[in-house]
């Protein structure tokens, strides 16, 4: 009993006792001031090392061992339905595979169709895109002094066969006189001066025959020439094909590749073969050795890179370019469609030799 009340004894506030000095005070606030930075400063780094913990992330590649291990069994399904079938195929595919390279779809067959002559287009005939036959007619030339040339050829050899047909009714004429000059001077009733005259008409006029003759045949040379130039204003398709461009208007000049300067058009259009069509890629000189004339090749278009073309190597060019270090591969295209165009970019995949 007396414990108990010396405890609460111990616990009661005298009012009369000093209050505590105004130094103590101070010192406890500094105290205090002090450790709470400190208390703050451990549970941050406390927070953020638990922080670091949780955050550290598998390399890439790699899955959690956990939920693997929690079922093993869905994982083992799992990846035996996401492998694809196919991936068997393309590894093989990728077996088959010697080489890779990048080219593009070229024409053997491509011409800039001009005019033989220089001469003004009147009128063209074909646009863009246009598939033309072998000898269709694309342009015409303004032809007006070539009809006057060959109607002026033409009225020539008129004038060559009247010239042939005047010379020989002379000629018939004088062999007439030369044989009745024969028979009067075997009656001796003619000179033999008579004779030799009549005989010199016959020869002489057997040349003017000759020569009108000649004449007429030149002037049918005429002709076919005139014709000819006639026909040079008339530009037509050397070989079946498409156009891919269109380089001439009507009422340019146009001219041989040879003669054009200036203002002047050396061509009336570009014709391309389609079914010329190969391609062309550049094989460094360390691996032309994989490569073999009628090897199997696998090409795709940049423009539908999902189709596989069937094709194979045509020839090896026989020659290296120094500066690249490459050689040219010519390779046909298994296949024809209207999908493949002159220039585009492909690339190709030699395949092993079976």
């Amino acid at each position: 009993m007396d414990d108990k009340k010396a405890l609460l004894d111990s616990l009661t506030i005298t009012r009369d006792s000093p209050p505590p000095s105004e130094g103590k005070k101070r010192y406890g606030w500094i105290i205090l001031a002090i450790l709470v930075p400190i208390a703050l400063m451990a549970a941050g780094l406390w927070w953020g090392l638990s922080s670091d913990d949780k955050n550290i992330a598998a390399p890439a590649g790699q899955k959690s061992a956990v939920p693997a291990a929690a079922n093993p069994g869905t994982a083992q399904e799992t990846s035996q339905t996401t492998q694809p079938k196919e991936t068997s195929t393309s590894t093989t595919a990728t077996k088959e595979r010697v080489l890779n390279a990048s080219g593009y779809i070229t024409a053997r067959r491509m011409a800039t169709v001009s005019a033989e002559i220089t001469g003004r287009v009147t009128e063209i005939l074909v646009e863009e895109g246009m598939r033309v036959e072998e000898g269709q007619l694309v342009a015409r030339l303004d032809d007006a002094l070539a009809r006057v040339d060959l109607d002026l050829a033409k009225a020539q050899v008129s004038a060559s066969e009247a010239a042939v047909k005047a010379s020989r009714a002379n000629l018939a004429e004088a062999n007439r006189v030369l044989t009745r000059v024969s028979q009067l001077s075997s009656a001796n009733y003619s000179s033999i001066a008579d004779f030799t005259q009549a005989e010199a008409a016959v020869e002489s006029l057997t040349a003017d025959l000759a020569r009108a003759e000649a004449n007429l045949d030149i002037s049918k040379l005429q002709v076919t020439r005139a014709q000819e130039r006639l026909n040079d204003h008339e530009v037509r398709a050397p070989f079946a094909g498409v156009v891919i461009d269109k380089n001439a208007q009507p009422g340019e000049i146009v001219a041989p590749g040879s003669a054009g300067g200036g203002f002047t058009r050396t061509g009336i259009c570009t014709l391309v073969d389609m079914d010329s069509l190969e391609i062309e890629v550049d094989v460094s000189e360390s691996f032309i050795g994989l490569v073999t004339p009628g090897q199997r090749v696998e090409a795709r278009l940049d423009a539908y890179p999902d189709w596989i073309i069937p094709a194979r190597v045509i020839a090896i060019i026989p020659t290296a370019n120094r500066d690249r270090a490459t050689v040219r591969v010519r390779i046909a295209l298994g296949e024809k469609d209207s999908r493949i165009l002159p220039e585009m970019g492909v690339n190709v995949a030699f395949m092993e030799n079976r």
